[in-house]
């Protein structure tokens, strides 16, 4: 059986399917952990504020959730994090203009294209932690 499961992680889709599972799971934990700050502190604590911590947690898992599941890479964890901080950042500012074009340019509904902005974030992440954040 180990041998085979070894077989399918070198299936050229192996790693893109993880990636979309961890990725699922690094929304939900985001989403919890959101929702945990804003129940804790929500009455002391602009909800917007509470982005702030919420992220630092869903990123540093969403790091740790690639590191060992997906790219499995050794070492370099700071310089990896950092990196992934870069990812993220980048991924909001492509997110955001993608966002203003899709809506004002295209005319589509903000719900509309802020799907599009997903998935369209999802490719751009993946290649980019794969060729930059997690880089051998």
């Amino acid at each position: 059986m180990y041998a085979g499961l070894s077989k399918l992680q070198t299936h050229p889709l192996w790693q893109p399917a993880v990636y979309l599972l961890v990725g699922g799971w690094n929304t939900v934990f985001g989403m919890i952990v959101y929702a945990v700050f804003y129940h804790w502190l929500g009455t002391r604590v602009h909800y917007l504020v509470l982005v702030i911590p919420s992220n630092v947690l869903a990123i540093t898992n969403s790091y740790i959730c690639y590191k060992v599941f997906v790219f499995k890479t050794k070492g370099n964890i700071l310089h990896e994090y950092f990196r992934c901080y870069l990812v993220y950042g980048g991924m909001m500012l492509l997110s955001a203009a993608l966002l203003y074009v899709f809506v004002e340019g295209a005319g589509l509904s903000p719900v509309v294209a802020n799907c599009l902005c997903v998935c369209v974030s999802i490719v751009v992440s993946f290649f980019a932690h794969r060729h930059f954040s997690f880089k051998r």
